[in-house]
């Protein structure tokens, strides 16, 4: 049995993995950038050890140095995570080659899978069923143009080596596929070194269907049963759950038996998923579901998977990577319930989905309620330099619906401050009746943005909450209490309301001398931060100054919404813009956001480059109007 083992990885899934192995009674060893100096997993583990800089390509991208991190600190095995390094076979086998033991597949599965265009290739050799389109060599804009226009539009560009919505663009028209091809191949090369791309026809309403699969040195292959990602945005998963919803026994017993075959076909060790993609235009049918991929890893949504079996996944990769036999047989492994996860990212849905960044200041998750993955804490800081997400909520419930409304409330009760989160976002998905009802694929984020994506106004609860402790500091502040009372009457009960201001907007904010005022903060800068159903709203007692600042460029200076590195100009000075054109692209978080046009206008300057690296705020660039 493994003694110590070092998760060459940071964050959720490295304190998740500790949980399972100090249970285990397993050593653990934490590996940390300097950015990550006080992070929880840091903490966390017995050992921890330094491996370079902030960037990840100094630091957790490293593979030479993480492996010789674990032998100095003593570890004979390294778990992987997900992300970073984990579905890489040449640090596999450089791990392996220095006498550590790999938790997860052979370096042969990861080389295997790792491609698309290959995978597929072999998918379909082994009679697994795969999406038609075009899977070739030839990678000149010419020939995957011509592929393109013979598949039929709208067809999806996905990077060969892809992975997590990472170099994938869905194109509608003939006339911009060479644009969203560029665009496609950049991002590929910049998140896997690798610009090769291939195509796929659109399916018109997909759901996304993956497989748990294990397998184990002994010839032993078993599935875990499928869980539903479709919830996406960008091609990222937001919400996942288990089993899926409407899924038939026949169309079960067809995706789950594919699975087994293709971790077959590959000699697959370890945990693994493989990701189909159905037609759900007609309900999930066992001949309209296709193989799209597999991930040689642990995925972030195994905790659904272990809610629905009761099982551990982390412990069974430590089992099975000891040389053990998979714990259960196919007929010992069984379904109980529901489960449904939502990913709790550090972003603005209401400007754009934006990362937001800084410290934690206030940071409150709803661990009583549902089980929390999280992987940072109060007082911690969310960086510019990793994955905007900072924690998991899962809920697990008898039925479906139990499962939702357990997990919409979880969401709700979410407090974050200054830092953004979807948490309001969440809450509304999982609240939205299409959700309750099943009727979900890879297109109910966008086809309800508009509805989901701003936050609506706080409560009249939670105005009468920052209406008390505005009257409460006001009291403690100035010598002349209940200035800002309108209908305050001598002798009698208070009849009315103060003013309050969010956003700008005036709100008159009822006051409720007995409702003390709860989930409130009083910042320095005299703000009332009242948290309302996943959201953080900020009102202040004063208008704003008549010369605030303009934003979203209106001024005519484009700035930097966040830090980040500039990838793309699309403009030169002089250039004539329309509203909406693309201007630059940064690239923060692991993402890439587009900057564009305010107004019609002229680029009267350029501040940046491509390769800068910029601050928030920053001007990038400026327009006239005309």
């Amino acid at each position: 049995m493994i003694k110590s083992i070092l998760v060459a990885n940071r964050g959720e899934i490295a304190c998740r993995v500790f949980r399972t192995a100090q249970a285990m009674g397993i050593a653990t060893v934490a590996v940390y950038s300097e950015a990550d100096a006080e992070a929880p997993h840091v903490r966390m583990a017995d050992t921890a050890v330094l491996i370079g800089p902030a960037p990840a390509r100094e630091s957790y991208l490293v593979g030479e140095t993480i492996i010789e991190a674990a032998l100095a600190a003593g570890a004979d095995a390294i778990h992987p995570g997900y992300g970073f390094l984990s579905e890489n076979a040449q640090f596999a086998e450089a791990a392996a080659a220095a006498g550590l033991t790999w938790i997860g597949p052979p370096p042969a599965a990861i080389r295997a899978m790792g491609l698309k265009d290959a995978a597929k290739a072999l998918m379909a050799a082994a009679g697994v069923p795969v999406t038609p389109g075009y899977l070739g060599e030839d990678q000149s804009p010419q020939r995957l143009q011509s592929e393109a226009d013979a598949i039929g539009y709208p067809v999806l560009i996905k990077a060969v080596a892809g992975g997590g919505g990472k170099g994938m663009r869905k194109v509608e028209r003939g006339e911009d596929f060479a644009a969203a091809l560029t665009a496609c191949q950049r991002e590929a090369a910049a998140s896997f070194g690798d610009d090769r791309v291939l195509l796929e026809t659109y399916v018109a309403r997909p759901r996304h269907i993956e497989v748990q699969v294990f397998g184990d040195a002994h010839g032993n292959v078993v599935h875990l049963y499928e869980r539903d990602c479709s919830l996406q945005r960008r091609h990222q998963k937001v919400i996942e759950e288990a089993p899926a919803p409407g899924m038939s026994e026949a169309a079960r017993a067809a995706v789950t038996s594919a699975a087994v075959k293709a971790a077959q076909a590959v000699g697959y060790i370890g945990a693994g998923t493989v990701e189909f993609i159905a037609d759900a235009s007609e309900g999930l049918k066992p001949d309209r579901i296709w193989f799209m991929e597999m991930n040689t890893r642990l995925q972030v949504e195994h905790p659904v998977t272990e809610a629905v079996t009761g099982l551990d996944l982390v412990e069974w990769q430590i089992r099975v990577a000891s040389g053990e036999p998979l714990p259960l047989r196919q007929q010992e492994i069984a379904l109980h319930g529901h489960a449904i996860e939502a990913r709790l990212y550090a972003e603005n849905p209401s400007g754009g989905f934006l990362p937001s960044i800084g410290t934690l200041e206030h940071f409150r998750l709803p661990e009583d309620l549902v089980r929390v993955d999280a992987g940072v804490e109060e007082g911690g800081e969310v960086s510019p330099f990793y994955d905007p997400m900072i924690a998991k909520l899962i809920a697990h419930a008898p039925t479906r619906e139990g499962a939702s409304d357990l997990l919409a409330q979880g969401c709700s009760e979410v407090e974050v401050w200054p830092v953004k989160t979807n948490a309001g976002f969440l809450a509304r998905c999982l609240d939205h009746p299409d959700f309750i009802a099943g009727e979900v694929d890879t297109g109910f984020i966008e086809a309800r943005l508009e509805a989901l994506a701003p936050a609506p106004p706080p409560s009249a609860h939670a105005l009468a909450s920052a209406a008390m402790a505005a009257v409460l500091d006001e009291e403690d502040r100035a010598p002349e209490p209940w200035t800002h009372l309108t209908g305050f009457r001598l002798n009698a009960p208070p009849a009315g309301a103060i003013k309050l201001y969010l956003d700008g907007q005036a709100l008159d904010a009822p006051l409720a001398i007995d409702d003390l005022p709860g989930d409130v903060l009083l910042t320095d800068a005299g703000e009332i931060v009242v948290f309302d159903a996943g959201e953080a709203f900020v009102l202040t007692t004063r208008p704003p100054a008549k010369d605030a600042a303009h934003g979203g460029g209106g001024d005519g200076a484009i700035r930097a919404p966040m830090p980040g590195k500039v990838v793309a100009v699309a403009v030169c000075v002089g250039d004539k813009v329309a509203r909406g054109q693309p201007l630059l692209t940064l690239e923060a978080m692991k993402m890439e956001h587009a900057l564009t046009a305010p107004f019609d206008g002229e680029v009267e300057s350029l501040a940046v480059s491509v390769g800068d690296q910029v601050s928030e705020g920053a001007v990038l660039a400026r327009l006239t109007a005309g």
